[in-house]
């Protein structure tokens, strides 16, 4: 089986020789197969969006290249890109961008319009399309008459509108209550199942992974880890390899870090992890951020770790604007930013200077953090659980199951979400501890 999408050496970098330079995409090579599902999975400003913006041929490559249906977009005229654009590839946004100034179907209608059909024709088909997705009595509305969900049904409709092989999501939930979300990834589930078309999908939010066939994990612009629900593509020794590997990514790339260490004093392993700390923490705090002010950011919280500026400078320089090397942030937002920073630091430091106290002052730093309540025998089964982790004698994801498992089997009943972010509070407590 030949893949559908190839990108080759692609990389992506935004104001090259500039003192204002970033890189959103680092070499990035993957291949994607005719009717896979993948989900391209990481924390936000990761490079996720861009790669997909990249396959749909919405973003030019600095270097490398993308190639579908065995034609390089390097090597596509004009024609051939506007016609993959218009009937290869179905575009589906976050924000939907709805034309507030047509009807429901005129909106659905509107690719088949640049392309020229007849009136009568693209509005059959559009009323096709609505009925499929159960908003047919909407085709009168204006998108400002419409809910959240009943919006990104529509803008799914026009998507499909002219049969493209390829669907690109990016964050088509994002904006939408559980509920709807659930509708909509349903909708995208049978289209990739009954329909058999292509699904390339980004989330930052893990409960969406298990309607992948395939996920593409990220961080800072690179791909870090490839994981398998359902197989679809010819299997080869190099990606069951990958598929092979299950760790954390941040606990992977630790791991390699800490190989490469040994030769080294603790205060210089110290020194050395400080970029890759800044990174972890900032991935562990922010969402919905721009590329720049994660940028400056991530370079004043290495400061911070350097102890060359404080935690009360840091918010005035995060507040303050971007013409005076600030981070152009709101002051309301830096305030709980580096409240939780300092948080956190506050909770390494104590780890470090009463070690034999390390899980029951963790303890009630997470119960407060999360608002649980638990009684006495719980939260000594909390604690217990939390020395284990500190002891490094289970690993992340076993404290999660343990968390998250049954009072009756012995853990603490809490939901799969909660235990999924207090684990990771943890492990961001536990890479700041090292030194």
């Amino acid at each position: 089986m030949e893949p559908l999408i190839s990108i080759d050496k692609l990389r992506v970098i935004y104001n090259q020789g500039k003192p204002n330079e970033t890189r959103s995409l680092e070499e990035t090579n993957l291949q994607i197969f005719p009717r896979e599902y993948v989900i391209i999975y990481g924390p936000s400003g990761c490079g996720k969006s861009t790669l997909l913006y990249s396959i749909a041929g919405l973003q030019k490559p600095t270097y490398g290249d993308v190639t579908i249906n065995g034609k390089a977009f390097s090597k596509m005229t004009k024609k051939e890109m506007l016609e993959l654009h218009q009937t290869g590839i179905g575009l589906i946004f976050q924000a939907f961008y709805l034309i507030p100034s047509l009807t429901v179907l005129d909106n659905v209608c509107l690719p088949q319009a640049f392309r020229g059909k007849r009136r009568s024709d693209r509005e059959r088909e559009g009323i096709q399309s609505l009925r499929r997705f159960n908003i047919l009595e909407q085709s009168g509305k204006y998108p400002s008459q419409l809910s959240g969900g009943q919006k990104q049904r529509v803008a799914i409709s026009r998507a499909l509108i002219n049969n493209p092989k390829i669907i690109l999501a990016d964050e088509p939930v994002g904006n939408l209550d559980s509920e709807s979300a659930h509708n909509v990834l349903q909708i995208l589930k049978d289209l990739n199942e009954v329909d058999q078309q292509t699904i390339i999908l980004v989330t930052h939010n893990p409960e969406h992974l298990a309607y992948a066939d395939r996920i593409i994990h990220m961080r800072d612009g690179r791909i870090i880890k490839e994981e398998v629900n359902r197989e679809k593509r010819p299997i080869d020794v190099t990606r069951s390899e990958i598929i092979a590997q299950d760790t954390d990514p941040a606990t992977q790339e630790l791991n390699i870090l800490m190989a490469s260490f040994k030769s080294l004093l603790p205060q210089q392993v110290n020194m050395l992890l400080v970029p890759y700390k800044a990174k972890q923490l900032l991935s562990h705090l922010l969402s919905d951020m721009n590329e720049e002010q994660i940028s400056i950011a991530e370079t004043l919280i290495r400061e911070t770790l350097f102890k060359n500026i404080n935690v009360n400078e840091l918010m005035e320089r995060l507040d303050l604007s971007y013409d005076k090397g600030g981070g152009g942030w709101n002051r309301v937002r830096a305030k709980h930013f580096t409240d939780r920073i300092e948080g956190i630091m506050e909770q390494v430091a104590l780890i470090k200077s009463h070690p034999q106290e390390a899980s029951s002052t963790l303890s009630a730093y997470l119960i407060n953090l999360f608002h649980l309540t638990l009684d006495q025998t719980n939260l000594l089964r909390f604690q217990s659980i939390l020395s284990l982790r500190i002891d490094s004698k289970i690993s992340r994801v076993e404290m999660k199951k343990r968390i998250d498992q049954a009072v009756s089997s012995g853990g603490l009943g809490l939901y799969s979400q909660t235990a999924e972010k207090m684990s990771r509070e943890v492990e961001i407590i536990m890479l700041l501890k090292y030194s």
